[in-house]
């Protein structure tokens, strides 16, 4: 055991709270739902980023490379300044979605170097350009670009030319789970001497403004240590359970400039303020010389410790930092010898930890290792704190409960007056997405498990509370509409946590978790029967899940046409979610007979579902199509005929990853199931001709439940394996390159509706420009793709062969399919021969500069054709399954997916 694992154990028995402060500070809370009070729900352009350095916020806080504690209390983060910007660099830039020719994007260079599961040790690295950030430049050159144009980048004004700019790297490190060593470094890159103002920033969330504030906390300088200290102290009898009075220590006696986080109201709104020292004046005092901006007398709820510091060429300056819970009687030297021991020993403690979950085979390619680290680095960093009380927000907005209807319906999230989050979330990403997406968070947890399974397990458990779930039963989606449907993924999620729990504890998983899991997403899954079948018949609906513009019509909005979409998507979706829980209730019911009857319910809900499907004969109104052998959506309109949309999309190919594999014993323990689906089975079919059942032995004798056939299976590989269709070099495409020359058309009413292969940028306005399924390559489909192909592999086996790539003349099994579509996947993010990384594209700073070259940015998705990386730039969440698949090809061979569906598993079966 580590001494990382030590403190992971120390966590999960409550011993010592190792979570209490991390990198829970969002990077942009400007711009988002919770701040919108707007009569329009325009959150962009009520609260702009001119307006975050001088309005305090109401739900939440941000700020540059910052730490904070698990209730957003007091707050840690960079501020910067080069001389020449208009302001501080206290927090990110980016385009606003209406700003952007692709959509809202960050407009900044940062990145996650490291950090551990308790953040023990934790590094970032800020590129800061020496002369004016060209904030104007950015918004007027991409907001008159079209969405044929490439997005205008910051590499692209020439800030970075000549290589003038600093690398300031901020790193943490825990002396103990209140003591927290901070050290910046800042390297000027240029090549001349070139100023600097450095302002590490303490300040409390403005809690005490709003109705029902609480008290005011306060911070005040305390004298005669040798240091520059600063005492924080929350008043709040309320608050002081979370947190109590810290120390601030500042290496050297550096000025100490005080204000409140509270509104300019002057500024923003021409009327009078509440206190003369606002939440800008330091930025008053640095960028425009006012020095009647901050408090003479030393105290606030906001301070900057100043450091003015010129850099030679090719110089390193570090500024040393500590907050703590300890006094200046307790603590000594606050930067003594043991300052850089603490760093020392939590660096190589982080090594340790890290090479227990890289495999060797892994750790002896740099450059693989590199790319693990830093997306599981990403995975904890991209932590948030999300608060937002539903109830509270709507109430202030006039809309309780009880206000008609038709009055709130304008209103955003008006039927979601249960939610109360105060939570710690993985989010996607902290700045163009600071708060928690469902669907994608059910990916975060896969890459999540591998270092901190228990921090996995409650995130999942976090959106089957009763205050995440809707009471009617429906996972919240997103904070823009908390009501939208995303696929139905958190039972599978579940599952591969369950999985990756017991392999690590030697076969026993954790069935606690388990049955809370189920007993939730039960709830979930009759919502999603209740209300996403529209004619009752087992073919599924669901509207936008997730594919944004994938499809012909917004699948959010009514049709054009009036009727209504049956989804290939929608219903694959639903036959792979009600497998996970016939999967889950399986494993329920080895250990607790009740559960069995929840094992024949999901197995005839498959049932129904996946011979829905398909039907026996050749049907013009359902999802199969013989002639092309492929799944597409059906358009019924209003007058009852109804006709498909030949789409080759991912919407067909997510029927490959409605499969599940048990192992014989399984079955012969469970007597009343195994009785009941044989009866099923001879009684229905009709439903059976078109699927495969779990009664026909595969390799070991397993069983297989699959929507796909064998003839159904080799006809759709056909497809994902053709490079002229689904394969790229870099994964698979999420809509066949086929559409390029010839796009589907669909014509009505004078109309003509379009979906043409793109592989890179959207150029379809469809939910705006940064949401492209026409094309692109998406992480989250692939990794269940992959999953799929070693599912039916270990069901095949060797002897199941077909042709790779489609028209190669080549025969493959599936596990060495899978490994080569893994590897493109991988290319993506790795040096090629050349040296170059296909993630940066044409973007030659990244791919030849030896201070960008091994920095490695996940993107939401990457271009079809070249792999280059496109939209959310900083570790969307999902982007780091990328860890996952990097640590498959390092472990896991043909003979150990044959001998065990997953390691350890038919053992213990065998063993019961």
């Amino acid at each position: 055991m580590t001494a990382e694992d030590s403190r992971l154990n120390q966590n999960r028995t409550g011993e010592v709270d190792w979570y209490k402060w991390g990198p829970y500070l969002s990077e942009r809370q400007w711009g988002t739902v919770r701040e919108d009070y707007s009569a329009d729900g325009n959150a962009w352009n009520y609260f702009p980023h001119d307006h975050a350095r001088s309005r305090a916020y109401r739900w939440g806080e941000d700020g540059l490379a910052g730490i904070t504690d698990n209730h957003n209390l007091l707050c840690f983060a960079l501020a910067l300044w080069n001389g020449n910007d208009p302001i501080l660099k206290e927090r990110l830039f980016g385009l606003t979605n209406g700003e952007g020719n692709h959509g809202e994007d960050v407009k900044e260079y940062y990145f996650y170097l490291d950090s551990t599961p308790t953040h023990s040790y934790m590094k970032y690295l800020y590129k800061y350009p020496q002369a004016a950030f060209p904030y104007n430049d950015l918004v007027d050159t991409n907001r008159n670009r079209n969405r044929y144009e490439p997005e205008y980048e910051l590499l692209d004004t020439g800030i970075f030319d000549d290589d003038r700019y600093f690398d300031v790297f901020v790193e943490y490190a825990k002396a103990d789970s209140e003591d927290v060593l901070i050290k910046i470094s800042i390297a000027n890159r240029g090549p001349e001497a070139a100023p600097i103002h450095v302002l590490p920033t303490l300040w409390f969330r403005n809690t005490w403004s709003w109705a029902n504030g609480g008290a005011k906390p306060f911070m005040t300088r305390i004298e005669g240590t040798g240091n520059s200290v600063v005492q924080a102290h929350i008043s709040d009898t309320l608050l002081d359970q979370y947190i109590k009075d810290y120390f601030f220590y500042c290496d050297g006696v550096a000025p100490l400039l005080f204000v409140e986080n509270e509104t300019n109201n002057e500024r923003l709104f021409g009327t009078t303020n509440d206190s003369p020292y606002v939440k800008d004046g330091i930025n008053s005092y640095i960028v425009q010389g006012k020095k009647e901006a901050v408090n003479p007398h030393h105290g606030g709820t906001k301070v900057s410790p100043h450091y003015e510091l010129t850099i030679a060429s090719g110089e390193t300056k570090v500024i040393r930092l500590r907050l703590t819970k300890y006094t200046p009687e307790q603590m000594g030297d606050p930067f003594g010898i043991g300052f850089e021991q603490t760093f020392a020993t939590r660096l190589k403690e982080a090594d340790e930890f890290y090479n227990t979950v890289i495999p060797p085979a892994i750790q002896a390619d740099a450059d693989r290792a590199n790319v693990m680290r830093q997306a599981l680095a990403g995975m904890m960093w991209t932590k948030q704190y999300f608060y937002y009380d539903l109830d509270q927000w709507l109430r202030e907005r006039g809309i309780t409960p009880w206000t008609p209807v038709d009055e709130r319906r304008h209103i955003r999230n008006s039927d979601w007056f249960h939610m109360l989050n105060d939570d710690i979330v993985s989010m996607p990403d902290k700045w163009e997405y600071p708060w928690y997406a469902a669907w994608d968070l059910a990916f975060h947890v896969v890459p999540i498990s591998l270092i901190d399974p228990d921090f996995a397990k409650h995130q999942l458990m976090l959106m089957l509370r009763e205050d995440y779930l809707h009471p009617n039963g429906q996972i919240p989606a997103y904070e823009w509409n908390f009501g939208d449907v995303n696929p139905p993924v958190h039972a599978w999620a579940t599952w591969e946590i369950y999985v990756r729990d017991r392999e690590r504890n030697s076969g026993k998983g954790d069935v606690e978790f388990l049955k809370y899991a189920f007993s939730k997403l039960l709830i979930n899954f009759t919502w999603w029967v209740n209300r996403k079948d529209e004619g009752g018949n087992n073919i599924f609906q669901g509207g936008f899940l997730g594919l944004d513009n994938i499809g012909v019509f917004d699948r959010s909005s009514p049709l054009p046409t009036g009727g209504y979409l049956d989804q290939a998507d929608g219903t694959s979706w639903m036959v792979f979610f009600s497998q996970r829980m016939f999967q889950i209730a399986i494993e329920l019911a080895l250990h607790d007979s009740l559960y069995e009857d929840f094992a024949v319910k999901f197995f005839e809900h498959t049932m129904w579902i996946a011979g829905a499907m398909d039907r026996i004969g050749n049907n013009h109104d359902e999802l199969w199509d013989e002639e092309d052998g492929f799944f597409y959506d059906v358009l019924h309109f209003p007058d009852g005929h109804s006709t498909r949309l030949k789409v080759r999309s991912l919407v067909g190919l997510l029927s490959l990853m409605a499969v599940s594999v048990f192992p014989k014993e399984a079955f012969d323990k469970l007597p009343h199931f195994k009785e009941a689906a044989q009866k099923f089975i001879m009684q229905h079919p009709e439903l059976t001709h078109n699927i495969h059942l779990p009664n026909q032995y595969g390799v070991r004798d397993r069983l297989m439940l699959s929507i796909l056939n064998e003839n159904k299976l080799r006809r759709v590989l056909r497809y994902l394996l053709d490079e002229s269709e689904f394969l790229s070099d870099y994964g698979i495409r999420s809509l066949s390159r086929h559409h390029l020359e010839n796009p589907y058309i669909f014509h009505y009413q004078g109309q003509e509706y379009k979906v043409g292969y793109v592989p890179g940028d959207s150029t379809s306005g469809m939910f705006g420009g940064n949401s492209n399924w026409r094309g692109p390559i998406w992480m989250p489909v692939n990794l269940l793709l992959l999953r799929a192909l070693l599912l039916l592999y270990s069901y095949y086996g060797n002897d199941f062969t077909v042709e790779y790539p489609t028209g190669s003349g080549q025969q493959k099994n599936l596990f060495e399919i899978t490994r080569c579509i893994s590897e493109r996947i991988v290319d993506i993010f790795l040096k090629d021969e050349s040296g170059r990384r296909p993630v940066y594209g044409t973007a030659e700073k990244f791919q030849t500069d030896p201070y960008w070259r091994d920095l490695i940015l996940f993107y939401e998705y990457f271009n079809g054709d070249t792999g280059a990386g496109i939209g959310a730039s900083h570790q969307t969440g999902w982007t780091g399954c990328i860890a996952r698949v990097i640590q498959v090809l390092g472990y896991l061979t043909p003979e150990a997916l044959l001998n065990t569906i997953t390691p350890g598993e038919l053992a213990r079966y065998r063993a019961q």
